[in-house]
């Protein structure tokens, strides 16, 4: 696995330290939008972002303090990963996602780098570090779909059979990556492996995922849905069949249901 003392690459127009990134970031935050974000991202006891803390950062302004520190290195990156402040962690992936893209570069790829952030990242996500839905989105369809294009992608699998939301929203997400490569083949495997799944986060990311599958090959998601609808939870067909004609939609979420 990836050595986390590692002090990275690129240049940045900073001092690189996780600590100009945090001060940086407390320079732009807001204590009101603070609350309401917050609320948005269901942060009360027994909800899905039970005990996250909030600056109140908005995503343009994160990406500015991110785009300042490109180059931040992994040691540093793992501070922020590990803060309590979800902008933080927010902060650190994004500045992964930059550096894998760098290093994914046709001209100048580099295979070394872009393993070690892929591991990086995947032992990140395993100690439950990217921990919210957004962090998520922002991260697995590059982090790890992206480095799976070419690879054995046995460890969505996994990460679809655990314990985690968080990880099998991950697994679902990097599909999207081989979507964009023309290939759909594991996002449908993921999501018949998800359709049970009792959460709305990931309902929501399997009925994502199957209408981005739509776009790329409408006959294949229609092929799934005539053998799926019937037990798919609602949601899920709901944002599955969204950009489908009226009558189209009206059929399939008229399937009688049965267990999933």
């Amino acid at each position: 696995m990836t050595d986390s003392t590692d002090d990275g690459s690129d240049a940045s127009t900073d001092p690189a330290t996780a600590a100009a990134v945090r001060a940086a970031l407390a320079a732009l935050a807001d204590p009101d939008r603070a609350a309401q974000v917050a609320r948005f991202f269901q942060t009360g006891p027994g909800q899905y972002g039970e005990g996250d803390v909030f600056a109140g950062l908005r995503l343009p302004d994160i990406r500015l303090v991110v785009k300042r520190f490109a180059g931040l290195g992994l040691r540093e990156v793992e501070t922020l990963l590990t803060s309590e402040v979800h902008e933080h962690r927010l902060a650190a992936l994004l500045i992964l996602v930059g550096r894998f893209r760098r290093a994914s570069r046709a001209r100048t790829r580099d295979e070394v780098a872009r393993t070690r952030l892929a591991e990086f990242y995947l032992a990140a996500v395993r100690r439950g570090l990217v921990n919210n839905w957004d962090l998520v989105d922002a991260s697995a369809p590059t982090l790890l779909g992206e480095y799976l294009v070419d690879r054995p992608r046995d460890v969505l699998f996994d990460l679809a059979a655990g314990d985690s939301l968080w990880e099998r929203r991950v697994a679902m997400l990097a599909s999207s990556a081989f979507i964009a490569h023309g290939d759909a083949t594991t996002t449908l495997e993921l999501a018949e492996r998800l359709l049970g799944d009792q959460e709305s986060l990931i309902h929501k990311a399997v009925g994502w995922m199957l209408r981005e599958v739509g776009k790329l090959d409408r006959p294949l998601l229609l092929a799934f849905l005539d053998e799926h609808a019937g037990r798919m939870p609602r949601t899920a067909l709901s944002y599955a069949t969204e950009h489908l004609e009226p009558e189209v939609r009206a059929r399939y979420r008229a399937y009688p249901r049965r267990p999933a």
